[in-house]
């Protein structure tokens, strides 16, 4: 059985590493760059375990897992961090985390530490198989979409981009978010990748129902929700 894992990492290249690594192991994985856009693709509390760093910008690692705690979510987290001391380490467990591992690290005990985790937290994690908002529905399974009973034929890239707001409705969802979850850019291309992808999915959403469901929210971003 598949997980997803997030990965919030600061370094570009040590992010690119295990992202790689954990995708080619089978895995779906997302990642954010700072503990504030982790903290947020975290709150849904869908992933089966988080790789976090603790030191970033923003918000820091120990930041962000305190307030994923604090509000109840209780996904697996194992640190990432270049403060090895056994004083660090005491820290970062009793903060709430579940492991924790020093830089530099090999990748095969990071994805061992990781699918230790998981086998420890199956008995309570539960699959989700499909997403729902009002008359939309999307199954996970078999990559289908429909709304109102009508299918919805999408591109890969339109059914990961409605997949991304499904999984935070009712949201703003900012262009870094979409580039990072949906397009895996930790940069802005300068490019309207973003705004053509859109305007399709909005308008093949909107070709079965006369109810709008992605809006604009000017200057912040998108929101996927029953009014404008």
């Amino acid at each position: 059985m598949s997980h997803k894992i997030l990965v919030v990492e600061d370094d570009a290249a040590t992010a690119a590493y295990i992202v790689k690594g954990m995708t080619e192991a089978g895995f779906t994985v997302d990642q954010a760059d700072n503990g504030r856009d982790g903290l947020f693709l975290a709150s849904d509390g869908s992933y089966g375990a988080i790789i976090l760093d603790r030191m970033m910008p923003a918000m820091d690692g120990m930041a962000m897992l305190k307030a994923l705690r604090a509000a109840s979510i209780e996904t697996p987290v194992i640190f990432l961090s270049a403060l090895g001391t056994p004083e660090d380490r005491v820290e970062g467990l009793t903060s709430g985390s579940d492991d924790y591992l020093t830089k530099p690290f090999a990748f095969a005990e990071l994805l061992a530490r990781v699918q230790l985790l998981l086998r420890k937290a199956g008995g309570n994690a539960a699959v989700v198989t499909s997403l729902r908002y009002d008359d939309l529905d999307m199954d996970l399974l078999a990559r289908r979409v429909k709304r109102a009973g009508k299918a919805i034929d999408l591109q890969p890239r339109e059914f990961r981009l409605l997949e991304f707001f499904l999984r935070h409705p009712d949201q703003v969802v900012t262009r870094t978010m979409l580039l990072e979850g949906v397009w895996d850019y930790h940069f802005d291309p300068g490019t309207n990748v973003i705004d053509v992808h859109i305007s399709r999915l909005r308008r093949k959403l909107d070709d079965v129902s006369d109810q709008p469901l992605l809006h604009t929210v000017r200057g912040m971003g998108y929101r996927l929700g029953l009014d404008g």
